[in-house]
Parts: structure tokens; C-alpha cells; sequence
């Protein structure tokens, strides 16, 4: 008797957990005390659609208390089950509704699923947000080199976070910006003169267009001088000017000595033409002698001859071939 008292008493505790589980009693007391307005049916509901119904009992109680009257149960299961948070949405809707800010919770939701973080959002409306860029190097006009970097103060704009640009482009707008402004500039004094010109001329181009944030002022936070790009650039150019010059008067050098060594292959072979011709002299004439056209008298003669024009040679040039001979 005693087993059987446990076994019942032992099912009837199952029984209890398992039914207080799927009817959460005490939660729906919380709700009704709260003045929410839903019934054990739908809590149970809940239960078998995988909603947690404290999470949504909660958040209804939440709105209801802030008097947001558009929360309801059915969009919050459904935006739960759409895999949303619904403790940020309501969290947002609340603080909006506190600063004035029209947020609905249709929009409230869509940004919530579009992954951003409704109610840091909506801090940001409130609170708006310092963005410190990275180092922007720009050069002017006169080739100085200036490294500036600047501090934009941003407010998120409700409406666009859905489908709007991110802080990453709010960066690299202002840095497109900056260096436009820098290389605008006749001089790098004028905008060390006056760092505020960069800020009006970057504000005044729109830059928080199509973005989720509303810029509100952009501050030049601090500027260095850089290095000297101009001169840098020209004693490069003159560096690749000399190259190339050397590299032209290298060439000419190369065809003149090839043009050099040709004439003298052209000299060497005129020379060795005349030495064969001046050979075959000698053929020519023992030629002549057997043939009868040549006699003694006439090789005489022209040996006078040759004895001639040698001595003139001597005597024109001061004995110089003479020595010369001797010393041959």
C-alpha cells in the first residue's frame, strides 16, 4: 500500500509539473495583474508553438506599462518566430517613445531583422556618436604632404537604417572628402591657416546621403606636415631623366665603336686587296716578257723610272723614307 501511495503521488507530481509547464498559471496571474489581457489558452498555445510565452508575457507587460498600445501578442510571437529580438524592439520603442521619436513597431521590427540593433539606434538618435577616422594623407597643390585626421560626430537616422550605408562608408566619404579639400589648396599654410575650410567644404557635399546616419559636424582634430612629395616626385623625374640619358649616350657609344670596328674590317680587307693586286704585278710581267709584249729596255725604263720617283720622294720628304728604309 505504501508503493502504490508513492507511485500515485509520484505521477500526480509529473502530472502537476507537466501541466504547469505548458499552463503557466502564475505567469498568467503576473499578466492579468499587470492589467495584460490574455488567457491560459493562448499561453499554452504558446507552449506547443515553441514561443516562450514568459519572454512575450514580459514584453506586453513592458508596452503596456509605457502605454504603447500597437504592441501586440501576435506580432511578437511572430517576429520571435522570425527570429528577431523582441525584448530589443520593445526596449527601443519604449525609449523612443520617452524622447519623441516616431518609431513604429512595423519599422521597429524591420530594422531589428535587418540585423541592426534597433535600440542602439535609438540611443544613437538620442545620444549621437563620435567617429574618429584613421589617418588621411592628402598633398597639395605646391606638393607638401599633410596628414590630417578628424572626428565626425554622427546621428543615426531612423528611417534609413533599413537599406543604408554603415559607418564604413560615412568614413570613407569624409576621407574622399579631406583629400579633396587638401589637394584643392594652392598652399599647405592655407589649410594650416585654417583647418575649418576642410570641415565646411566637407560637410557642404552631402556626404551622409543613403547612409543610416545624419552627420552633424565634422572637426579636424589634427594635422602634420608630411613629407615633401613635389620635391620627391621631381628628383625622381630628374633621376629617370639621367637614367635614360646615360642609358641614349651608352647606345651612341656602343654604334659608334661598332661603326669603328667596321671601318677598320672595311680598311683591313681594301688593304689586303691591294696587297694581292700588287702581287700579281710581277705575274703580269714575267707574263709580258714570255709573251714579247714587254722587252729588256722597257723593264729598264721603267726601273729608271721607279729610281725616279724614289729620289724625289727623299728629297720632298727630308731623307725620311731613306732612313726609314736603312732602318728596315
Amino acid at each position: 500500500m505504501d508503493i502504490l501511495t508513492i507511485i500515485v503521488v509520484t505521477l500526480v507530481a509529473i502530472a502537476l509539473c507537466i501541466f504547469f509547464y505548458y499552463v503557466p498559471f502564475m505567469l498568467w496571474i503576473n499578466a492579468v495583474v499587470s492589467g495584460v489581457r490574455i488567457s491560459l489558452v493562448q499561453l499554452f498555445l504558446m507552449r506547443i508553438r515553441k514561443v516562450p510565452p514568459t519572454k512575450i508575457v514580459n514584453c506586453m507587460i513592458e508596452a503596456h506599462k509605457a502605454g504603447l498600445t500597437e504592441v501586440k501578442r501576435d506580432g511578437l510571437e511572430a517576429h520571435y518566430l522570425a527570429g528577431g529580438h523582441i525584448e530589443r524592439v520593445v526596449h527601443a520603442l519604449v525609449s523612443a517613445n520617452k524622447a519623441g521619436i516616431d518609431l513604429s513597431f512595423q519599422m521597429a521590427t524591420a530594422i531589428d531583422l535587418a540585423g541592426r540593433d534597433v535600440f542602439e539606434a535609438v540611443q544613437m538618435s538620442v545620444n549621437p556618436k563620435v567617429i574618429d577616422t584613421p589617418p588621411v594623407a592628402a598633398v597639395a597643390k605646391d606638393g607638401i604632404q599633410l596628414i590630417a585626421k578628424a572626428r565626425v560626430t554622427v546621428r543615426a537616422n531612423i528611417r534609413q537604417l533599413v537599406g543604408g550605408a554603415g559607418e564604413d562608408t560615412i568614413l570613407a566619404r569624409v576621407g574622399e572628402g579631406i583629400v579633396s579639400s587638401i589637394g584643392s589648396a594652392e598652399s599647405h599654410k592655407q589649410v594650416l591657416e585654417n583647418p575649418d575650410s576642410i570641415s565646411k567644404l566637407v560637410l557642404s557635399k552631402g556626404l551622409d546621403d543613403g547612409t543610416a546616419f545624419e552627420i552633424l559636424s565634422i572637426d579636424i582634430a589634427d594635422i602634420d606636415v608630411g613629407k615633401n612629395i613635389g620635391a620627391q616626385l621631381q628628383m625622381d623625374q630628374a633621376e629617370a631623366d639621367k637614367n635614360i640619358a646615360q642609358a641614349k649616350a651608352e647606345e651612341r657609344r656602343a654604334m659608334a665603336i661598332a661603326s669603328e670596328q667596321e671601318m677598320k674590317a672595311k680598311a683591313q680587307e681594301a688593304r689586303a686587296k691591294v696587297i694581292e693586286a700588287e702581287a700579281l704585278v710581277p705575274q703580269a710581267m714575267a707574263e709580258a716578257f714570255r709573251n714579247g709584249n714587254l722587252g729588256i729596255m722597257d723593264y729598264y725604263r721603267m726601273q729608271n723610272i721607279q729610281a725616279d720617283t724614289t729620289m724625289r720622294e727623299q728629297i720632298a720628304g727630308g731623307g725620311q723614307p731613306a732612313a726609314s728604309a736603312k732602318k728596315k
